[in-house]
């Protein structure tokens, strides 16, 4: 069936490549900022595209906790699909879709666990609720009903009853560290403005126009 055509407005500024920052991270940065203040709900939502070893793709939505010039960071119960992917095939790519600007920003690059005190650090900032839902889900695995994640919750609740929730020791961070970074400005008559950051042998970034 085919689909209805949504009519996007594309007519904002286009990006040019003396508007960019010569680093990816101080330019996503400034995307991400303007996002925040107009209004995105969640900014940091980002869709994250794994793959198994033998090269079957999985994708989902999870959220940026994380990141510096080292990388994109994310937490997860190390036994989940995503988790279990990256194991046997560390590298990844990330989406962020900030559509109602008509911008887009994709990442790629190597995945690797945090630290343990990283993930501690984070998981202590967490909500209550949402460090006894990490011990009481075993993530990806099937159930049969929703009344056993509710059982499991309150058995956690119990169990880490008027005392601290520790770290699981199945559960933690991954870094998703970049090898290319693409900025994604939409312009009308789909000829959008690309323009992809790839590492030179300086240390620094080369910058270069993609066609859409």
């Amino acid at each position: 069936m085919r689909v209805k055509e949504f009519a996007i407005d594309f007519s904002r500024d286009g990006l040019e490549l003396d508007e960019l920052d010569p680093d990816p991270v101080k330019q996503f940065s400034r995307w991400y900022d303007e996002a925040a203040a107009d209004g995105i709900a969640t900014p940091n939502a980002m869709s994250l595209a794994t793959a198994s070893r033998d090269g079957v793709p999985t994708i989902r939505t999870v959220l940026l906790k994380l990141y510096d010039e080292q990388g994109f960071v994310f937490f997860t119960n190390y036994g989940s699909t995503k988790a279990k992917q990256i194991e046997e095939n560390p590298n990844a790519a990330l989406l962020f879709p900030w559509i109602s600007q008509g911008r887009q920003v994709k990442i790629t690059g190597a995945v690797e666990r945090v630290s343990t005190a990283e993930s501690l650090s984070y998981f202590l900032s967490r909500p209550r609720g949402s460090q006894i839902g990490a011990w009481a889900s075993n993530q990806s695995s099937m159930i049969s009903s929703r009344s056993v994640l509710e059982k499991g919750f309150s058995q956690m609740m119990e169990k880490f009853k008027n005392r601290e929730v520790p770290l699981p020791d199945f559960w933690g961070g991954y870094r998703v560290k970049p090898r290319v970074f693409e900025y994604w400005q939409g312009r009308s008559n789909r000829l959008h403005d690309r323009f992809q950051y790839h590492p030179n042998e300086t240390g620094g970034w080369t910058i270069h126009r993609v066609s859409p």
